[in-house]
């Protein structure tokens, strides 16, 4: 009854607030160890969101982990999605699954990443993946500026908060160095007025 509620029960990223104004943070991310897979959600039917079920198989959210060992990992919050690295310039980030997309051809692809739990330090401690289109990836410290909502994130409310987001970043003289990532805490089942999301932009 409490993730319909909202309540995020699972491991989430570690970071420190070094700034908090009126409608947004500036926080500084712990280095992590992510799993992330790039794809063109025509793969999906359509959904944005097709990596999901790569990604949860290769943990064992949905049965049997799909990597080597096989060994089960937690799951993590939040989701994050992303357009892909090549058509931005590298951006790092943590725990959500973080959902991203450019504005060319190459941004109908999307990189979706799960956070893995602290007690992985570096990508090879990681399981292997059996599906090769999990990458394990090593993330460093980084810097986003964030801000939080709550509701369903759909285009429309997470393209507005970007725009928002970057104006005010520019306006309190942030360098902006990347794409914007999408930060969803909760299952699809979670009540929309109590879920958790985040629109994270790295800056210098």
């Amino acid at each position: 009854m409490g993730m319909v509620l909202g309540k995020i029960s699972v491991e989430t990223p570690k970071y420190k607030v070094i700034q908090a104004l009126a409608d947004y943070e500036i926080r500084v991310y712990a280095p992590s160890v992510i799993a992330e897979v790039t794809y063109d959600p025509t793969q999906f039917k359509g959904n944005k969101d097709g990596g999901f079920t790569v990604l949860a198989n290769y943990i064992g959210a949905l049965g049997n982990p799909q990597n080597t060992k096989p060994e089960k990992i937690a799951m993590t919050a939040p989701v994050i999605t992303k357009a892909p690295e090549s058509s931005a310039e590298k951006i790092a980030m943590t725990a959500p699954v973080v959902t991203k997309a450019g504005g060319d051809e190459e941004s109908k692809r999307v990189t979706m990443q799960f956070l893995l739990p602290e007690k992985y330090q570096k990508a090879e401690e990681a399981p292997k993946p059996v599906d090769e289109r999990v990458v394990i990836r090593e993330e460093g410290e980084r810097k986003y500026g964030v801000v939080k909502f709550g509701g369903v994130a759909t285009e429309g409310v997470v393209k507005e908060k970007v725009e928002k987001l970057k104006q005010s970043l520019e306006r309190d003289g942030y360098k902006i160095i990347g794409e914007f990532l999408l930060a969803r805490y909760n299952p699809p089942w979670t009540l929309p007025p109590f879920r958790t999301n985040e629109v994270m932009i790295p800056i210098e």
